[in-house]
């Protein structure tokens, strides 16, 4: 972490070709935050394309907002990677990782701060979350697990609603969940240093969920938080391709191996194959899918292989 004045809060943000995003947002942060709130402002540039970079550098040079930095990486490291070096750039008591598709619409980081002082239980908060058209996004979650890619997530909140509550409901009090969209997620930085950040193994996907697993065996857990509000313009940054669902099959495997074992991983890796062999016939694109389960997908297939150090 970087020396000097401590702030209460550090607003670590990951551009990815995607400036104008992270424009609206940096400008919503300042518009909807106290001003009597000591925060700062990390930017970390993935990598983009050198347009959208210096469009980028050249709006963070003409504000007037002095805690603002604009990193550049020459290589694209992902979403835990990328938070992981805006982390060593920061000087503050709180963290929150937030999605550069994200706009305010209330104080956010007032309200999640004061609520999470209020209780230590609170570990890991995120506030509610719409999308551009008012539509609720689901903002809380369940623990990937092989019982929930097979059954479902509603099969688990019919089950037992006290450990599994519903996704899709409009919630008016703090929540507890067993975590909270990576899309916005505010962590006090001890406890975050505590459990050894983000696993930059991932590069994408299913990093809040390993992230909140460690801090709920710490005794700190994931709350929704709905008195603050933001629209999410979800996925600007990662459009839909069969790489990307590839990636996502990767890092959940990933995942599953990790938090429940060799068993739990090989035998999802079955289930998905069988699955994925039948989707192929139907819809060939997803061939390349199967071949990668076939294999065990491994993190050597992740693409985060495939980056290169931009000159």
């Amino acid at each position: 972490m970087s020396e000097g004045k401590k702030h209460e809060v550090a607003v670590i943000l990951i551009n990815y070709n995607s400036g104008a995003y992270t424009k609206s947002c940096i400008e919503s942060i300042l518009v909807h935050t106290s001003k009597t709130l000591d925060f700062q402002i990390v930017v970390i540039d993935n990598a983009s394309e050198d347009s959208d970079y210096q469009a980028l550098k050249s709006y963070c040079g003409q504000q007037d907002f002095a805690n603002l930095k604009l990193i550049r990486n020459d290589i694209n490291v992902g979403f835990g990677g990328g938070n992981m070096l805006g982390v060593h750039y920061t000087n503050a008591n709180y963290l929150a990782f937030i999605n550069n598709d994200s706009f305010f619409t209330t104080d956010c980081l007032s309200i999640i701060l004061n609520a999470m002082k209020s209780d230590p239980k609170f570990g890991i908060c995120g506030p509610l979350a719409h999308n551009e058209h008012g539509k609720l996004l689901p903002t809380l979650d369940h623990f990937a697990s092989p019982v929930k890619e097979i059954f479902g997530r509603n099969f688990l909140e019919t089950i037992n609603p006290v450990v599994y509550p519903k996704r899709k409901k409009l919630y008016t009090a703090p929540k507890r969940a067993q975590f909270i969209s990576g899309s916005f997620m505010i962590v006090a930085a001890a406890d975050f240093n505590a459990v050894g950040g983000f696993d930059t193994n991932i590069f994408l996907y299913y990093e809040e969920t390993d992230l909140c697993k460690r801090l709920a065996k710490i005794d700190k857990f994931a709350y929704l938080i709905p008195d603050a509000k933001f629209i999410h313009y979800h996925g600007i940054s990662t459009p839909k391709s069969t790489d990307i669902k590839i990636e996502l099959k990767i890092s959940l495997l990933y995942v599953i191996r990790k938090h429940y074992g060799f068993l739990a991983y090989k035998f999802m890796v079955v289930y998905l194959s069988v699955r994925y062999f039948f989707s192929s016939i139907f819809k060939p694109k997803y061939w390349k899918l199967f071949y990668i389960l076939l294999l065990g997908a491994p993190l050597s297939k992740s693409l985060k292989t495939r980056q290169r150090i931009k000159a």
